[in-house]
């Protein structure tokens, strides 16, 4: 049974003050929601401070990156077992802004897929098309490909760590959401070729997330599709009271069976 994830991508955002204030008054606000998997990636600098804040919450951390060797003369880049040691259990990689802002690759997505699998921690892997892409009738062949190359080499026993997220990326910031048949469609495909690369248990126990401009008015739609698993939310994870509002999502058809924890 797939447990949902609604993941919080703060990017380059909060203090490190700013970053402990707003998981200080996150806690409570989420403290009776014992049915989803909620995460916070604050900036680099301020994971040990948010890693001790979160201590006995019912929330986890993530970074945001990490570079796939584990040590060595890479000047500015930080790897996951030092990530792990600052108090993380999941990385995000492969989001769409590595992608386009620092030339990183498939290639590049699948080697930190295998340094953070290595280290014991869970990968947050985000896949996603551009709207050029989408128009010209590219989106699933692109999916296939990021999912192909990410995951290449992974065994089936290092899948159960991992979570897709698929964002599209003419959503993300830009206020656009996907439709939640759009979203419900990406989902499914992508669940299909995981089935496709592995087998059906593996891709009935994967989830898949949504994130492109998630808020507080949309989440209830998205979360009523089946194979929608959670989300991962950017702006709106800075604010307490919206990201609140989309970990205590309530979807006309919550809680269904298949959602449910055991």
């Amino acid at each position: 049974m797939r447990i949902p994830m609604i993941a919080g991508n703060w990017k380059l955002h909060k203090t490190l003050d700013e970053a402990t204030a707003l998981v200080k008054e996150l806690i409570p606000a989420v403290a009776d929601n014992d049915k989803v998997e909620i995460v916070v990636a604050p900036v680099y600098t301020a994971l040990s401070k948010v890693a001790e804040t979160i201590s006995g919450s019912n929330i986890k951390l993530a970074a945001q990156n990490c570079y796939p060797e584990p040590q060595g003369a890479f000047t500015g880049e930080v790897s996951a077992p030092l990530l792990k040691d600052a108090g993380c259990q999941y990385i995000i990689i492969g989001h769409s802004e590595r992608r386009q802002l620092f030339g990183e690759t498939d290639e590049t997505v699948n080697r930190k897929a295998h340094a953070i699998a290595e280290t014991g921690l869970g990968i947050i892997l985000c896949i996603g098309e551009t709207l050029e892409e989408r128009e010209g009738d590219r989106m699933l062949d692109v999916l296939r490909r990021q999912v192909r190359f990410a995951l290449r080499n992974l065994s089936t026993a290092q899948m159960a760590d991992l979570v897709i997220a698929y964002e599209p990326v003419w959503a993300i910031g830009t206020g656009v959401t996907a439709s939640n048949e759009q979203a419900q469609e990406a989902h499914a495909f992508i669940r299909a070729l995981v089935s496709e690369l592995y087998d059906q248990e593996t891709a009935d126990a994967m989830r898949i997330l949504y994130g492109g401009s998630v808020k507080p008015g949309n989440v209830d739609g998205l979360m009523t599709q089946p194979d929608v698993d959670g989300a991962l939310v950017g702006g709106a994870s800075l604010q307490t009271e919206d990201f609140a509002r989309i970990v205590n999502f309530q979807p006309d058809a919550w809680p269904r069976p298949d959602r449910r924890k055991k």
